[in-house]
């Protein structure tokens, strides 16, 4: 376990510093129950997609470089779930997911990352970074702090990326996985090399953000709320979401480190902005591209622009523990928030695996 005193030394800081494919949106319980040691996985309820628009509380907790808010939900000594959001997201996106996890008996962690929502940096002299292992490492400090030494992480988008970055360099704080999208570890040299024009296409608010007019559209309260907002709309085209769905998570940019921090996260994976020198051992070991062993399920989703072809064939080989990999007819780049009872079947299936 890595405690506040180790994850302080290894940043550099004083010690002060603390299966198958599922058919719909609606076939979601269809699948077989996970097994484990002969004992049937339980079977998640379902929920309609929108059927909760809030956290009854939120709290907030110093753990490494931040003061983290979070949801929580479940019995406190419950086996835990540790929810990750994604861009351009919040803890909104796992509403409906976390009540079906809690009602399963999980106590179900949600973070706002840095940069959204209540989280804030503890010094206004830290640098606002985004790099991958930056984050992931909050995610470490978090768990420290809250006394969890081990727990499911699943996420999406940058979610998915901070919870493959943990299960790869500290697969001992991880029971299993559930990584939309698959492994998502950003390789910068690889990232220098052009895609497919479609994926490319896909991406186009990443070449945005690379610009000044990119970074002052992020700053400004309409353009950052009209660009998130189309974002939304494109990458999740089946989703019937209202407005007051994109309002409540809208109001997590109103954090004023978020423009910084998604800047400096675009910039930083197409090499175009620096990291820290006190991540460099970790990003070297991520360019190496680890294996994942803990058990893991990969879930990608029909619709969503940014799902590689393949039916996951393409990060396979990434995954060397028990494995399964779903496909989600009809669902967008949100699988969580689009699809919550199957994202909840997935997360109760691979504790059981």
């Amino acid at each position: 376990m890595i405690n506040r005193r180790t994850f302080s030394k290894a940043l550099g800081l004083g010690t002060g510093a603390a299966a198958a494919s599922l058919a719909g949106l609606q076939g979601l319980p269809t699948a077989s129950a996970a097994t484990q040691n002969g004992t049937t996985a339980p079977t998640a309820l379902t929920v309609t997609p929108g059927t909760h628009t809030s956290f009854a509380t939120l709290k907030q907790i110093k753990a490494g470089l931040l003061d983290i808010g979070y949801a929580e939900l479940g019995p406190a000594h419950g086996p835990v779930v540790i929810c990750l959001h994604g861009w351009p997201y919040d803890i909104h996106s796992f509403v409906d997911v976390a009540p079906l996890l809690a009602a399963e008996g999980y106590r179900v962690i949600v973070p706002y990352l840095r940069g959204h929502g209540t989280t804030r940096f503890l010094s206004s002299r830290t640098f606002r970074n985004a790099q991958q292992s930056a984050i992931a490492l909050d995610i470490i400090a978090l768990m420290d702090v809250l006394k969890i030494e081990k727990a499911v992480l699943a996420g999406f988008d940058w979610g998915s990326r901070t919870a493959d970055i943990i299960a790869a360099l500290w697969p001992e704080r991880v029971k299993a996985l559930v990584s939309v999208s698959g492994y998502l570890v950003t390789n910068l040299e690889a990232n220098k090399q052009p895609l497919p024009p479609k994926a490319e296409y896909a991406w186009w608010y990443q070449y945005y953000f690379a610009t000044e007019r990119g970074r002052l559209a992020m700053e400004d309260k309409t353009k950052r709320h009209d660009l998130t907002r189309l974002v939304w709309d494109t990458v999740s085209p089946t989703w019937g979401f209202d407005d007051a769905t994109f309002e409540r998570t809208a109001a997590a940019f109103e954090n004023p480190d978020y423009a910084d921090i998604v800047i400096h996260n675009y910039r930083w994976r197409l090499s175009l902005a620096d990291g820290e020198r006190r991540y460099d051992r970790f990003e070297k070991q991520l360019a190496a591209r680890p294996v994942i062993a803990v058990p893991a399920i990969t879930l990608d989703a029909e619709h969503d622009p940014f799902t590689a072809p393949g039916d996951g064939s393409s990060y396979r080989d990434r995954f060397t523990g028990k494995y399964d990999h779903r496909t989600l007819k009809g669902i967008g780049h949100n699988v969580p928030q689009e699809a919550p009872t199957a994202f909840a079947r997935a997360v109760i299936d691979v504790d059981h695996f």
